[in-house]
Formats: C-alpha cells, structure tokens, sequence
C-alpha cells in the first residue's frame, strides 16, 4: 500500500490527467461543436462556474466528512463526465457537460489539497509544490495522450473512454490511503468558534495572487494549442504539444519546490515566478516564429509553477489552529475566489480574441500576470502585521 504522502500525489496526477486530457483537445472540441474563439469562450465558462460555485460547498464537505470521501466521490465523478464531452454536438451542450466536470474538478482540487495539508503538517516539510507537480505531470501524461489520440486520428471519444478507465482504477487502488478519513466538526467544537476569514485582508491578497494566476494557467491550458493553430499555422497534434511543454517545465520546477522555497522564502518565490510568467507570455504572442510558442509557455510554466501550491500553503498556514488543525475554510476561500479567476479567464480571453485576435488577448493576460508582483508584496506586509498583533506586547519594568 502507497504511503499517505505518495497516495496524495497520485490523486494530484490524477487530477491533473483529467484536466490535460481534455484542455489539450479544445480545437477538435471547437471542431465539433462549430464554435469559434468568442463562442467557445462562453462554452469554457461552462467549467469555470462549475469551480467557482462548488469549491465553497467542498471546502465544508471536507469539514464535515473528510477530506478522503470528497476525494474519492469527486474523482469517479471527475472520470465518468469526461467522456461525455465527446458526445455534445452544440456549444450550449459542451457548456453543461464542461459545468459538471468544473464541479466534480473543484471538489477534488480542494479535498486534495486539505489532505495535502495534512500530509504537511504531519511531516512538518514544504511540499506542497511537489505535490503540485504530481497535478503538473497528470497534465503532461493527459496532453502527451491527447497528441497522441490526434496524430493517430482517433475522435475524443475513444480517447476519453480510455483516459476515463485508467484514471479510475488508479484512484480506486490509492484512494484508502489518502488523509482525511473523519471531518473537523467535533474538533471545531473543541477549540470554540474562530474568527471569520472574511475579515482578514492577508487572505484577500493572497486570493487575489491565486487569482490571477488563475487566469494565466487556465489560458495557458484552454488557449495554447488554439493560438497555435489560428495565430501560428500549426498542426493540432504539434499544437497540443504546447500545454505539454508548459506542464513538464511547471512540474519540474515543481520538484524542486522544497529547497527553493527554503532558500528564498514563499513571498520572495511567488515575484520572480510571475515576472517569468509575464516575460514568457510576452514572448509567445511577441515573436511570431513558431517555435518562440513553446519557448513562451515553457517560460510560462516556470513562472507560474509555484504560485498556486505556495499560495494554498500560506492559506492552510493562516488558518493553522494551536492544536494543529484548520485551515479548511482559509483554502476554501482561497481556492473559491483564485477558480473565479477560471471563471473571468474564458470569456475575456475568447471575447478579446473574438474583436481583435488571440495575440492580443494572451498579451492581456501577461499583464494580468504582471499585477501579482505588487499584490504579493501587500500580501507579505499583511501577515506581517498579523503576526506582529499575535506576539505579546512586552510590559514595561515597575520603577
């Protein structure tokens, strides 16, 4: 049996092979369906309002049941609707399918990453960036797979039938062993009520950070290969290469979270990563040589690869209880409002890319990311100041 650490990692490859697989067959999708860029920007909303209403309900799932049950129900659910994608035959019907596989996709990513947190805390080691790359390499196995389904001609259904049976048999051999197995009611009750996380600007911020990268990831995943095929004249099969090329480089980089992290501090990580990101997507849509696309998303990934984990470990850090427990509604918040940066992320970019082109809109987002410099600065000052209210003030000497 796998250990909890590796059994966690798992269910992130698994998480990120569902994404891959189908983020990597958007044109033959697009194809499918009739849509073009703005058409199929309101499609892919479908799946961002899935993620944005169900990670709020998952967080508290988790509270209430474990982490382990949301995992695994989420999971079969994440595989049994992926399939069905191949089956729409309009925009508005790839919308609804796309809103159950954002739903079932949300309630796992967040149920993943509260047991992520535990593995944390019981190992006392920075690892949520390797368990990151776990959902980095799930998304490399899912496009390298997509490629390969297109190269050999095959339509998305065989390719998602097949992608749906492996995933499932996966996360049935790991699932037991996944952290989690009761909720967080009865311990909540022991430590009393705690203060809203509403009220706390350090997790706004840190939102905001996840927000934004957010958008670039899921332009990233959603955009790639279609700006390479409309903006580049590439093929489709040596278009989805490009998503593989950003998740191998995001889960390299991923691996060598730990000691990075360590050497310069999570705050410090977060603004050399979004000014790589920014300079990468800047390249893509600059240059117009093809291969400059790779090079661009490759910066993209290394840029962008430890915003999402380094961020959930600052959340899960802030909602951290003296009894080593919490933080389940800190993630929910965080990971709630960064999926509505899925949410904005489609329709802004389809809609750009409707009334001017996609170059002009991936330039948008390298802006976007851009603006997360100054936002993790606020961030670091917050929860410093947070910190410094907790630390007793010292009394002053009796004359």
């Amino acid at each position: 049996m796998p250990s909890p650490r590796l059994a966690v990692f798992i269910v992130f490859v698994f998480n990120g092979a569902v994404f891959g697989s189908w983020a990597a067959r958007v044109p033959a999708l697009a194809s499918q369906v009739g849509a073009g860029e703005g058409t199929l920007g309101l499609a892919l909303l479908g799946a961002s309002i899935g993620l944005a209403l169900t990670a709020p309900f998952a967080a508290r799932l988790c509270a209430a049941f474990g982490a382990r049950r949301v995992v695994l129900v989420s999971g079969v659910a994440s595989a049994l609707v992926l399939p069905l994608l191949a089956l729409t035959a309009t925009p508005v019907h790839l919308g609804l399918v796309l809103f159950l596989l954002g739903s079932s996709i949300a309630a796992l990513d967040v149920s993943m990453n509260i047991a992520a947190v535990g593995v944390l805390r019981e190992l006392d080691r920075p690892l949520m960036p390797q368990f990151h790359a776990g959902f980095s390499f799930g998304g490399l196995i899912g496009s390298i797979g997509a490629a390969l389904a297109a190269a050999a001609s095959w339509s998305p259904l065989p390719h998602f039938l097949v992608a749906s049976a492996v995933g499932l048999l996966v996360l049935l051999l790991v699932h037991r062993r996944v952290p989690g197995e009761s909720g967080e009611r009865d311990r909540e009750v022991a430590v009393g009520p705690q203060p809203t996380v509403l009220r706390r600007p350090v997790l706004w911020l840190l939102a905001g950070v996840a927000f934004c990268s957010a958008i670039a990831e899921g332009a990233s995943a959603d955009w790639s290969a279609l700006f390479l095929v409309r903006e580049r004249g590439m093929g489709e099969a040596a278009a989805a290469v490009a998503y593989a090329v950003f998740s191998i480089t995001m889960a390299l980089a991923r691996l060598s979270g730990e000691p990075v992290q360590r050497r310069w501090g999570p705050y410090r990580l977060l603004v050399g990563g979004a000014v790589v990101a920014s300079v990468g997507l800047t390249a893509a849509v600059l240059v117009p040589v093809p291969a400059s696309g790779y090079v661009g998303f490759a910066l993209a990934g290394l840029g962008l690869a430890f915003a999402f984990p380094v961020i959930m470990d600052l959340a899960g850090e802030a909602g951290r209880r003296a009894d080593g427990t919490g933080g389940e509604r800190e993630l929910g918040l965080v990971t709630t409002i960064a999926y509505t940066g899925f949410l904005a992320g489609p329709p802004i970019v389809g809609g750009l890319a409707h009334l001017s082109s996609l170059t002009v809109s991936l330039g948008v987002v390298a802006l976007v990311c851009a603006l997360m410099v100054p936002t993790v600065w606020f961030a670091a000052r917050s929860r410093a100041r947070e910190l410094a209210a907790r630390r007793p003030e010292s009394v002053p000497a009796r004359p």
